[in-house]
C-alpha cells in the first residue's frame, strides 16, 4: 500500500513563461529524470551577457538521485546548457542519432566529452531509468530526429510532445507516429505536456516541402550570386537549398561556424545527401562565376556577430556583398529580434543586393504546431490532466483556453511557473510548493558571477558614464598633496568641458574641508562625502547622474 502514497512530481526549471531554456524534472520516490537541458539568449537589458542557462541548485542538491538526461531534439534551447549542467552532475544523456551528434560536438568544444556517457535511442524504442519507462515516439519538427516522449510512471503515463509540427510530407523519414499516440490515448494518459509556441496562430503550419518549391522558383530566375541565411540546425532546409542549387547547376559554399559544424555532423551521420563536387570551400568562391554559386550562411536573426551581419557591414573576411547579389532570409525573426533583422536587410539593400524575406515569399515555415494541429494531438491523446509548456505566459494561457474549448475541465489544466511543483497521483493533480529556479548568466568564461548588481552597474555606466576623482593625501595631517585629478568616461569630454571640470575640483576640495570640520578621518566617510557632494553638484549642472568613483591614496 505504501507504494501508492508516492506521488509523481513534475518540476519545470525553465521553458515556462519564457521561450527557451527548456528543462523539466520528473521525480518519483528516489528517482529523478531530466527532460531537455537548454539555454536562452540574453534580453536587451542583459548588457554583455552571452547566454542564459537555468538555475540547477535543486539538482545539484539531489544529484545522487538523478538517473539521466533525456533530450527530445537538438536545438540550442533544448541542448545548449548541457555542458554547464554535466560539469555539475555527470549522468548519461539519452537521445536520437542526430541529437547526440550535435551534443557530442558541443561537449567536445567544452572539453568534457570523454567523461560523459551518450546513449543512442531509436524512435519507437523504450528504455528504463529508475522508476520511469521512457518511450521515444517519432515526431516532426524543424530539425531531423525529433521525438515526443511517453513517460510511463507508477501513477500513469505522461505524454510530452517536445517541440513539434504536424508535417504529413516531411523531407526525410515518416510523419509523426499518430497511431502510437492514439493507442496511448485509448489506454489512458494521465497528463499531456504540449508545445504552445504557435498556439496564437489559426489553421495549420505549412509543410517544409513548400519552402523547397519556393526556392526552386527563386533560383530559376536568379541571374547573380545567391546567399541564403537560415537556422544552422534546420538540416532539412539546408538540404532543400542544396537540392535547388544542384538542379540549377550551382556550387554551394557554407559560411558561419555553427552552419559548418551542423552540416558536417549531418553529412557524417547520413542526414544530408550532397552529390560529389557540389560543395566548395568558402575560400575558393572567387574561382566561380556569380551565376554558378550559392552561399548558405548563419545570421537569419540579425545577430551582430553572425556571418550575414558581418557581410552587411563589410566586416566579413571572405564574402563581400556586391550589387546583383540575391539574399534570401529563410527564417522568421524571433520576438525581440525584429530590429536587428530589419537593420541587416536595410544594409544589404544599401549595398545593391536584392533581399527576399518572409514578408515577400513563402521562404520559411515554422517548426511549431498551429491551433488545428494542437487540437488533433489533444483529441488523440485524450489526457486526464493538461500542462501547456514551451511558451510565454500568454501562449500557456491561450493553450489552456484551447484545451477548455475541447472539453477539458479548467480545474484539470495547470499553468505553471518555473520552480513550481506539480504533484500527481493516478486520480489527482495539484500545484504544491516550489524549488529554487531562475536564470544563471554566462559572460565569457564566468558562469553565474554576473548578477543583478553587476548588470545594474553596467546599465548605469552605459546610460550615464563615470567620473573618477583621484586624490593623494598626507597620512598625518590629511592635507592634499596632489589632485584632485578628474577622469571622465562616457559622461563629458574633459577638454571640451574644462570649466565644469575645474568646478568639480573645487566641489571636491570643499567636500574634503567638510570632512576636516566634522573630524571625519576614515576613508569610507571621506569617499561618501565627496560622492554625495559631486552627485548633487553634477545633477544640478547637467541633470545627469554619472557613476562617481573617488580614489584616495595616502602617503
Amino acid at each position: 500500500m505504501a507504494k501508492n502514497k508516492k506521488k509523481l512530481k513534475i518540476i519545470p526549471l525553465g521553458g515556462m513563461g519564457e521561450i527557451g531554456k527548456n528543462i523539466t524534472l520528473f521525480e518519483y520516490g528516489e528517482d529523478i529524470i531530466i527532460v531537455d537541458c537548454g539555454l536562452a539568449f540574453p534580453e536587451d537589458e542583459m548588457l554583455g551577457i552571452d547566454l542564459v542557462i537555468p538555475d540547477i541548485t535543486y539538482l545539484t542538491k539531489n544529484k545522487d538521485r538523478v538517473r539521466g538526461i533525456v533530450i527530445t531534439h537538438g536545438h540550442e534551447d533544448h541542448i545548449g546548457a548541457l555542458p554547464y549542467v554535466l560539469k555539475e552532475i555527470n549522468v548519461p544523456v539519452y537521445g536520437t542519432k542526430l541529437t547526440l551528434g550535435l551534443i557530442q560536438y558541443k561537449l567536445e568544444e567544452h572539453g568534457i566529452l570523454p567523461n560523459v556517457k551518450l546513449e543512442r535511442i531509436m524512435q519507437g524504442q523504450t528504455f528504463e531509468l529508475g522508476a520511469f519507462k521512457i518511450e521515444f515516439i517519432r515526431s516532426t519538427h524543424s530539425i531531423a530526429d525529433a521525438v515526443a516522449l511517453a513517460i510511463h510512471t507508477p501513477v500513469g503515463v505522461v505524454v510530452h510532445t517536445g517541440d513539434f509540427k504536424i508535417d504529413y510530407t516531411p523531407i526525410e523519414g515518416e510523419p509523426m507516429d499518430f497511431a502510437r499516440l492514439a493507442e496511448l490515448g485509448k489506454k489512458g494518459v494521465l497528463l499531456l505536456m504540449c508545445d504552445s509556441t504557435n498556439v496564437e496562430r489559426e489553421g495549420y503550419t505549412m509543410s517544409e516541402r513548400t519552402v523547397g518549391d519556393t526556392f526552386e522558383e527563386i533560383f530559376m530566375d536568379a541571374k547573380g550570386r545567391i546567399l541564403v541565411a537560415t537556422f544552422a540546425s534546420n538540416v532539412h532546409r539546408v538540404q532543400q537549398i542544396i537540392n535547388a542549387a544542384v538542379k540549377f547547376g550551382r556550387k554551394v559554399a557554407i559560411c558561419g561556424r555553427s552552419m559548418v559544424n551542423v552540416v558536417n555532423v549531418a553529412m557524417e551521420l547520413g542526414y544530408m545527401n550532397v552529390p560529389e563536387g557540389v560543395m566548395v570551400d568558402i575560400d575558393q568562391i572567387d574561382r566561380y562565376n556569380a551565376d554558378k554559386l550559392v552561399i548558405i550562411t548563419t545570421g537569419s536573426q540579425g545577430e551582430p556577430m553572425s556571418a550575414l551581419s558581418r557581410m552587411a557591414s563589410s566586416e566579413h573576411k571572405k564574402v563581400e556583398i556586391v550589387p546583383g547579389d540575391l539574399v534570401i532570409i529563410s527564417a522568421n525573426p524571433i520576438p525581440g529580434n525584429e530590429k536587428l533583422v530589419s537593420k541587416v536587410i536595410n544594409e544589404l539593400f544599401k549595398k545593391g543586393a536584392n533581399v527576399i524575406y518572409e514578408a515577400l515569399a513563402d521562404i520559411h515555415v515554422s517548426g511549431h504546431a498551429c491551433q488545428e494541429e494542437l487540437k488533433l494531438i489533444h483529441s488523440l491523446v485524450k489526457p486526464k490532466f493538461f500542462l501547456p509548456v514551451h511558451g510565454e505566459y500568454r501562449h500557456l494561457k491561450q493553450h489552456a483556453d484551447l484545451a477548455n474549448r475541447l472539453g477539458m475541465p479548467s480545474e484539470n489544466v495547470f499553468i505553471m511557473d518555473i520552480g513550481k511543483v506539480l504533484e500527481l497521483t493516478a486520480s489527482s493533480a495539484k500545484i504544491n510548493g516550489n524549488v529554487t529556479a531562475g536564470k544563471v548568466l554566462v559572460d565569457g568564461l564566468g558562469v553565474g558571477d554576473v548578477g543583478n548588481i553587476v548588470l545594474r552597474d553596467r546599465k548605469h555606466l552605459s546610460q550615464d558614464g563615470i567620473i573618477v576623482v583621484v586624490l593623494t593625501l598626507e597620512g598625518e595631517s590629511g592635507n592634499v598633496i596632489a589632485g584632485p585629478d578628474i577622469i571622465s568616461r562616457g559622461f563629458v569630454y574633459v577638454r571640451e568641458s574644462e570649466d565644469l571640470m575645474d568646478r568639480v575640483k573645487e566641489v571636491t576640495k570643499q567636500a574634503l574641508q567638510k570632512c576636516e570640520e566634522k573630524k571625519k578621518s576614515d576613508w569610507t566617510a571621506k569617499k561618501n562625502i565627496i560622492k554625495d557632494s559631486l552627485r548633487d553638484f553634477l545633477y544640478e549642472q547637467t541633470k545627469r547622474k554619472p557613476m562617481i568613483l573617488p580614489i584616495i591614496m595616502e602617503i
